[in-house]
C-alpha cells in the first residue's frame, strides 16, 4: 500500500522516531482510520509507514510539526532559514530524497570513484562537480557542530592539500582579514567556525548562488553563496570560493587547494534580504582566480 522508496522510508522513520509517543500512536490511528490497533512506538512506525500513500502525504500530516522536519534536515546537513514555513521544508526534504536516490543509482555506475574524498563521474560538468562538492563540504562542516546532536563526520587535513590557503574575510562591525596556510591550520579554523562557534552554514545552491568554472591546467573553481546561523537565529550570509584539484592517488576524487571565505554579519548588511543571497563574484573576477 506504501508508495515509499527506501530513501524516503530511512528519512521518515528518523522524522517518526523524534516524535513523542502519544503523537506517534495518534498519528498511526488517522493514518489507518483507527482500523488497525497498535502497542508500541515500533508497531506504529511500521503501520505509518506501510498504510501512507506517499512521503508528501505523511509529511503534510498536523502531527509531523515544522520543528521536526527543520531539525531532520539539519541533522543531514540542510540548514535552511529558521522562519521557514511547513511546505519549504516539505518541499526541501522530498528534493534531498530525490537527490539521493539519484546519487545512489550513480554510485552503481563503474565510473565512481571509491575514495573517501568528494566524488564526481567522469566528463564531468564543472557546475555538477560544484554542486556534489558543495553539498559534501557543508554537510561534512555542520556535522562538526555539537547543537545537531548528531555523530560528526570525519573531517581533517586529509581533504587538503598540505599548502592549502585560507583567506578569511569578517565583516560586522569592523572588518578583520585573517590567512591561514597548511592543511592542518586550515583545517582547524575551518572546524572553529561550528564546532567552536556553533555556527551553521546554508549554501544557496539555486544558479544564482553557485558557480563553477574548470581552468585548462587542471584547478576547478566552486563559488557558492549562503546564510550563516546559530540556532535559530540567522547571523548573516557568506560567501566562499574553492580552488579544487584532482588527487593523481584517485582518478575520481578531488582535495581543497585554497579557501577565500567572506562572512558579512547583519551590521553589515544594512537590513538587506539574506533569505537566498546571490554571488556578488562576477564571471570575469573568477576567471582571474583560474588563471
Amino acid at each position: 500500500m506504501s508508495g515509499l522508496s527506501e530513501t524516503e522510508r530511512t528519512g521518515l522513520k528518523t522524522i517518526l522516531s523524534s516524535m513523542a509517543k502519544g503523537d506517534l500512536m495518534s498519528l498511526s490511528d488517522t493514518v489507518t482510520n483507527k482500523m488497525i490497533a497498535v502497542e508500541n512506538v515500533t508497531e506504529a512506525m511500521e503501520t505509518i509507514l506501510s498504510f501512507s500513500k506517499n512521503a508528501e502525504e505523511l509529511l503534510k500530516r498536523k502531527k509531523v510539526y515544522r520543528e521536526l522536519i527543520f531539525k531532520y534536515l539539519a541533522k543531514e546537513g540542510v540548514t535552511m532559514p529558521p522562519n521557514s514555513e511547513k511546505h519549504q521544508l516539505v518541499r526541501r526534504a522530498l528534493e534531498l530524497w530525490s537527490s539521493v536516490k539519484v546519487d545512489e543509482a550513480k554510485q552503481q555506475q563503474p565510473t565512481t570513484s571509491e575514495s573517501t574524498d568528494t566524488k564526481v563521474e567522469v566528463g564531468f560538468d564543472p557546475l555538477i562537480l560544484g554542486q556534489q562538492f558543495c553539498q559534501w563540504f557543508f554537510q561534512l562542516l555542520n556535522s562538526q557542530n555539537p547543537s545537531l546532536g548528531q555523530q560528526p563526520q570525519e573531517w581533517g587535513p586529509q581533504h587538503f592539500w598540505p599548502d592549502v590557503r585560507l583567506r578569511l574575510l569578517s565583516s560586522a562591525a569592523t572588518e578583520q582579514m585573517d590567512e591561514f596556510l597548511g592543511a592542518e591550520l586550515v583545517s582547524l579554523r575551518l572546524l572553529a567556525l561550528t564546532s567552536g562557534e556553533h555556527l551553521l552554514f546554508s549554501p544557496n545552491l539555486e544558479p544564482h548562488g553557485l558557480r563553477a568554472l574548470a581552468s585548462p591546467h587542471g584547478l576547478v573553481l566552486v563559488a557558492v553563496a549562503g546564510t550563516i546561523h546559530r540556532d535559530s537565529a540567522c547571523l548573516g550570509i557568506f560567501e566562499q570560493i574553492f580552488g579544487l584539484i584532482r588527487s593523481p592517488l584517485a582518478e575520481n576524487s578531488w582535495k581543497i587547494k585554497f579557501v577565500n571565505l567572506k562572512i558579512r554579519g547583519q551590521d553589515a548588511l544594512g537590513g538587506a534580504e539574506v533569505a537566498a543571497p546571490s554571488l556578488s563574484y562576477n564571471s570575469s573576477e573568477l576567471q582571474l582566480l583560474c588563471s
